[in-house]
């Protein structure tokens, strides 16, 4: 059926050495390719798919029912070339095994998400909407619900990325149309026009739902001064539960130490500086003397420029990322290209230092090239995915059999 087409039926016969992009497989990794992708001892980092699967720009990935994976592949940053694929992995055949692909959906536009519901539904963001579909039955295709549509879909930040709290709203990232808010050679405007309108950007919604078929309630902004939140999570339980966090993805500038990423604790009506501020409360370029920081809410934690956050996740009970929050590092600076972990301390929050659960993942010309990791999810039986769009692979940190596999990686 042109619905539903396998992708990935022939490449299990591929050779170990085929490459993944820029990647040369170093043996096995369970049943699976190995790469050299440094993690904690006892275990190792397997190459599940790659383009010769058809993958184009995978951005998310998520179990959605047990053995059955969800992966947004967004296709490229041009309008309506997304795709919602649904990936098992072969139980038998022939070494190193490969992950099989079913198309689900197709010409999405700039999708993200998925988000599991508290009504069991799964939640995709698009770039100018945003809609649930229950779990079909294996083989089945979504049946799409449209919740929220007329959303900004153009400028630098489109994408919607989402997150549920306990108390089952959701949260929904409204990127800001520019970098910095100066067109071309323009002055650096004061206010800048992305916070006016009806529907102000660089924000952060608030979607609230309802009644026996969990509708829509309201839809209005939460936190404001935020430019692009593609990375978002809401603690789940704990002295800190239903705190909302947000991986800022900073304004760019050229020196590679400046200006730093943060990590943020948003509240209801704050204001958290972008673009007049970074940092802690410190002038932007084009605004110094021109904006009180002051007025503004300081970062949780600030991170090393350019790490460029894309997704976190809290790490599930019962999994050696238990009490983490984990978050992937897309950013082509040297602190980047990595996914790390930080405990939450006694109060719930995120501290210390960084936990690398994978790293060493600078380029190396025959054997990798940069990581790109822009999603990542951790499944039933506690093992690790994550997906790279550029490099276009989904990839799994789990066991490699050794007696040390069961040991957390130091602080």
């Amino acid at each position: 059926m042109k619905h539903r087409r396998w992708l990935a039926l022939a490449t299990l016969l591929l050779p170990l050495a085929a490459a993944a992009r820029g990647y040369t497989p170093q043996g096995r990794c369970g049943d699976y390719a190995r790469l050299d992708i440094r993690s904690p001892a006892g275990t190792c980092v397997a190459l599940l798919a790659d383009e010769n699967e058809g993958l184009r720009a995978p951005r998310r990935v998520l179990e959605v029912a047990p053995g059955r994976y969800w992966v947004v592949d967004m296709g490229s940053w041009e309008p309506r070339k997304g795709r919602l694929l649904e990936m098992t992995l072969p139980a038998d055949g022939p070494l190193p095994r490969r992950a099989r692909f079913t198309v689900l959906a197709e010409q999405l536009d700039r999708p993200l998400g998925p988000a599991l519901g508290p009504d069991g539904k799964i939640y995709v963001g698009e770039a100018g909407s945003i809609w649930r579909t229950p779990v079909p039955a294996a083989g089945g295709l979504p049946q799409r619900e449209r919740l929220i549509g007329d959303l900004p879909q153009d400028g630098r930040h489109p994408l919607k990325e989402l997150a549920f709290g306990p108390d089952g709203r959701m949260y929904v990232n409204m990127g800001s149309e520019s970098d910095d808010c100066r067109d071309g050679a323009k002055p650096y405007p004061l206010p800048c026009p992305d916070g006016a309108g009806p529907m102000p950007r660089a924000a952060v919604y608030e979607a609230s739902f309802g009644g026996d078929g969990f509708g829509l309630q309201a839809f209005r902004p939460f936190a404001t001064g935020l430019r692009n939140s593609a990375a978002l999570a809401v603690l789940a339980d704990g002295p800190a539960k239903g705190t909302v966090l947000q991986g800022e993805n900073s304004i760019d500038y050229d020196p590679a130490d400046q200006p730093p990423e943060e990590l943020n604790r948003l509240q209801a009506g704050r204001h958290y500086g972008w673009p007049y501020c970074v940092g802690r409360r410190q002038p932007a370029r084009g605004y110094e003397a021109r904006f009180d920081c002051s007025r503004t809410e300081a970062p949780w934690m600030l991170w090393p420029a350019h790490v460029a956050p894309l997704q976190m996740q809290l790490g599930p009970a019962g999994s050696r990322f238990a009490g983490q929050l984990l978050v992937a590092w897309r950013g082509h600076r040297p602190a980047g290209h990595r996914v790390v972990g930080y405990k939450l301390d006694a109060k719930g929050m995120p501290s210390g230092r960084p936990i690398d659960w994978l790293a060493g993942w600078t380029a190396q010309p025959g054997v990798r090239p940069p990581g790109r990791p822009t999603g990542l999810t951790v499944d039933r039986q506690g093992r690790m995915l994550v997906v790279e769009d550029f490099n276009r692979t989904v990839l799994m940190l789990i066991s490699d059999g050794s007696a040390a596999a069961s040991a957390r990686p130091k602080k």
